[in-house]
This record gives structure tokens, C-alpha cells and sequence, in this order.
């Protein structure tokens, strides 16, 4: 009975390391596009077409399952930080997974502005 209860055990730890390398992967799949759309937004934003986006964090976000059993997707969300032509601004971009791309969501969060 010892061996069957730690087989389950080493089964539930392996189960939980290997959910948290694929969400990592999905957050790292993700971040290409989440970036093209802060970058996009930023360039428009700014009105500098040259501006450029970096990550400054990310994270895969689980909702709650509620009572009638609906789960909507997981979601990967990004901190990107865009600058250019003296200006810098933040930005949230929210991927579902298994969705058709990425949304930079919520209003422009300027950082810095250096008038021209």
C-alpha cells in the first residue's frame, strides 16, 4: 500500500512540474506576438513609427472555474514597455490561449515625455 501511495505522489509532483513548463512555454510562444502589438500601438500612439517594445514582465493568468462549469481560456498576460522619439509608455497585452492573437488592453500608461 506504501508503494502504490508513493507512486501516486511521484505521479501528482511530475504532473505539476510538467503544467508549469507548458504554461512557461505558452507564456514564451505568446511573446512575440504580444510584442508586435505593443510595438504597433506604441508607433501609433507616440506617432513615432520607429518606436521599439520590450518585455518587462509576464505571467499566465487562470481563471477560477465558476459554478456552472464554464472555464474560459488561460490567458498569458504582458508588461511592455515601448519607447521612442523622447517618449516612453507601458502597455497590457492579454493573449488567450488557443486564441487568434493578442489584444494590448486599457488605456496608454505614459512614462515619460520629453515635449519635442
Amino acid at each position: 500500500m506504501k508503494i502504490n501511495s508513493l507512486a501516486v505522489g511521484v505521479a501528482a509532483i511530475a504532473a505539476t512540474v510538467c503544467a508549469c513548463q507548458s504554461q512557461q512555454q505558452m507564456v514564451n510562444q505568446m511573446q512575440a506576438d504580444a510584442v508586435h502589438v505593443a510595438q504597433r500601438r506604441g508607433a501609433f500612439e507616440l506617432n513615432c513609427p520607429q518606436a521599439a517594445a520590450t518585455v518587462l514582465s509576464n505571467e499566465m493568468v487562470q481563471t477560477p472555474t465558476p459554478a456552472f462549469g464554464f472555464a474560459p481560456p488561460q490567458r498569458a498576460e504582458y508588461t511592455v514597455g515601448v519607447s521612442g522619439c523622447g517618449q516612453r509608455a507601458t502597455y497590457l497585452v492579454v493573449c488567450a490561449e488557443g486564441g487568434t492573437g493578442c489584444i494590448a488592453a486599457g488605456a496608454q500608461n505614459v512614462t515619460s515625455a520629453n515635449p519635442k
